[in-house]
């Protein structure tokens, strides 16, 4: 049986990966100067695969966006980033997209190539800029060091 397994079916192609995280704060530094600091929201790390198109890219950022991991007054993940107008920091990770099934060294062949992979991330970031008051950015293809307090700890894998 192709793409089926006791029960199981294969996935189809993995999209454009988020990894959210809430926070309390956050922060990237590019070479010692912070190219991006938000305070309570959510920090993505943001992977573009081959497989994309701005539809997808669209699709993440209305995901992200709505995503309800907040708390309302009875204390439940039941608000969203837009319900609360909080600020959102995103930094490009194209390690998120490495096959890692076989061997001891990541594969890359699943991350988009640079010049589709920085496109897509700014439409990502243009796109959230539309509906949040504060978007804040890492430096694509820069080495960043990432900060972060994680609220909770919550964290979520979003596929598009």
């Amino acid at each position: 049986m192709t793409g089926m397994m006791a029960g199981w079916e294969m996935p189809g192609p993995v999209r454009v990966i988020s990894l959210i995280q809430r926070v309390s704060e956050a922060q990237v530094t590019v070479d010692g100067a912070v190219t991006g600091r938000i305070g309570r929201g959510l920090l993505v790390l943001l992977a573009v695969q081959p497989n994309d198109d701005p539809s997808t890219v669209t699709r993440m950022a209305e995901r992200v966006i709505g995503y309800r991991i907040f708390p309302d007054d009875q204390d439940r993940m039941n608000k969203s980033l837009a319900d609360e107008g909080l600020e959102l920091l995103v930094v490009p990770q194209f390690t998120l997209a490495a096959d890692t099934r076989k061997g001891m060294r990541p594969s890359f062949t699943r991350a988009a190539p640079p010049d589709k992979g920085r496109a897509y991330f700014g439409h990502f970031v243009e796109e959230c800029a539309k509906s949040l008051p504060m978007v804040e950015t890492g430096v694509f293809g820069a080495d960043m060091k990432v900060s972060l307090v994680n609220d909770g700890p919550v964290t979520f894998w979003l596929e598009a």
